[in-house]
């Protein structure tokens, strides 16, 4: 299966599933001509020897240095060189082929004058599976996302360091196993790819399809804590949402009460109402999910936006110059998103602590019969609470940074691949709290006997977890644990969620 690519109709959900190689990429023909005739532009602008930036001028501060048409291909490939100066660990290769595939995007617009050779290997790079090895530190989300797309710039001119059938190697080894020919950039194809938000909008993409999943996942946690405690349901009463009116709320109200049908578990609490972490979850989880509302329409837009500068438009005979490529809409979105999911972790811990809790629960101390002896489920807690602690650290917003450099000529950054890097480790922190929820969550109901009157949405979960765990009788290493049920709620959320 494939998806072809036109420049305009990109989806975050195909950017993702590219990402994790469920599907390949072809070029439209239309937007194959596009690219021709901006490349043409370029060979054109050189012969009539205009001043165009990065074309035959130097870069940032250095835009005032002419550049002979002689050395067009050596300004790219110093440029691309010079701009690979990232550090650090590696980038996932998730998110790397995520930023390689919305790169080919742009440059399908017809507005960056890379050549049709380029934009097709890099698609044959991408569908082969070689991916360049990216240190996570450089980007200032200002003037692009400069080292981490040099990196993959650096790959396409047979440089570089990839992963590619299993291995790390070289990129000219791998190129030579596939029989790709490496590119020798032309004007401006330097600048073509690494100017641009790509791989701050790459984390963006996959930022939101984790968050939807979460959301998934943390309802599905909480529907089994709910009938291990035996909940009142009635703050689910649609008539409760409908007066507010917040769609996203609704949304959560909704799919706790499918969740929810037919469980013969629940209501049996004599609580006049619920404490606010079962009470409330339909607010907490509906503003996450307004959050992701509106961070999908601005992230749809940068998917299928041209961030290069100077940008061409051959058929106004124009080279314009602007600043396309400053990631601040992203960034905010991302700052966004992680405040909006740190709330569903925190509320997801305090129903721990009633299922842990005798007082709460009315079920044995740390969900152990032989608590004293056995500690149980006790510091599983700590875990949850201790990686919610360092989210709330990293939610500080990024964008609110900024950074002056190139000598003074790039004055303003939105450090919006910070904002990403921020939400992605947060967000894969929050799959272990949800892990801990529905850990304790399953233990509750075998202590509590009611595993039998599941609901059917609830009962698949359930049964997972105890098809990979069993119950817990005498303490053992509870980490093991965690991770395993970690893995089966993505893998339920995967199915469920797009």
């Amino acid at each position: 299966m494939h998806i072809e690519l036109d420049g305009e109709n990109l989806s975050i959900d195909s950017v993702v599933d590219v990402a994790d190689g469920l599907f390949k990429v072809s070029v439209s023909p239309l937007a194959l001509k596009r690219v021709s005739e901006a490349h043409s532009y370029v060979q054109k602008l050189i012969e009539e020897e205009r001043v165009v930036y990065g074309v035959t001028t130097g870069f940032g501060s250095l835009s005032s240095k002419m550049v002979s048409k002689n050395d067009a291909e050596k300004l790219q490939r110093n440029l691309v060189r010079s701009h690979s100066a990232g550090v650090g660990e590696r980038l996932p290769e998730r998110l790397v082929r995520a930023a390689m595939l919305l790169r080919l995007n742009t440059l399908l617009k017809g507005h960056s004058g890379a050549s049709p050779e380029t934009v097709s290997l890099l698609a044959e790079v991408l569908n082969r599976n070689i991916v360049p090895v990216v240190p996570e530190h450089g980007s200032l989300g200002a003037s692009g996302d400069l080292a981490p797309l040099a990196q993959v710039a650096l790959c396409l001119m047979g440089e570089g360091v990839v992963t590619h059938r299993g291995q790390e190697k070289s990129a000219s080894q791998a190129f030579a196993e596939e029989r790709l020919k490496p590119i020798t950039l032309g004007a401006k194809e330097g600048l073509a790819l690494i100017n641009g938000t790509q791989m701050t909008t790459a984390g963006a993409c996959i930022g939101i399809v984790e968050a939807r999943r979460l959301i998934e996942s943390f309802e599905l946690a909480s529907a089994l804590t709910i009938q291990a405690l035996g909940s009142r349901t009635d703050f689910l009463d649609e008539r409760i949402h409908l007066a507010r009116g917040i769609e996203g709320q609704t949304l959560s109200a909704r799919s706790l009460r499918e969740k929810l049908s037919a469980s013969e578990c629940t209501n049996r609490s004599n609580r006049v109402q619920e404490a606010y972490s079962i009470r409330c979850i339909p607010q907490v989880h509906g503003a996450a999910r307004e959050a992701i509302s509106f961070s999908e329409k601005i992230v749809t837009a940068e998917v299928n936006a041209a961030t290069d500068n100077p940008l061409l438009f051959p058929a106004d005979d124009a080279v314009l110059s602007g600043g396309n490529f400053h990631a601040q809409p992203i960034a905010m979105v991302l700052d966004l998103l992680l405040i909006a999911t740190l709330p569903i972790g925190n509320l997801s811990e305090r129903r721990v602590e009633r299922l842990l809790n005798p007082t709460f629960s009315g079920l044995p101390p740390f969900l152990t019969n032989k608590s004293g002896l056995n500690s149980g489920y006790m510091v599983s807690q700590y875990t949850a609470a201790s990686i919610l602690a360092e989210n709330r650290v990293l939610a500080h917003p990024a964008s609110v940074d900024t950074a002056s450099v190139s000598a003074g000529q790039e004055d303003h950054a939105s450090m919006g691949f910070t904002a990403a890097k921020k939400l992605l480790r947060a967000i894969d922190n929050l799959w272990y709290v949800a892990a801990v929820e529905a850990l304790c969550a399953a233990q509750a109901i075998d202590l509590a006997g009611v595993a039998d009157g599941l609901s059917p949405a609830t009962r698949e979960a359930y049964t997972q977890i105890r098809s990979h765990i069993p119950t817990l009788i005498e303490d053992e290493p509870v980490g093991p644990r965690i991770e395993e049920v970690k893995q089966i709620l993505r893998g339920i959320a995967i199915t469920r969620v797009r």
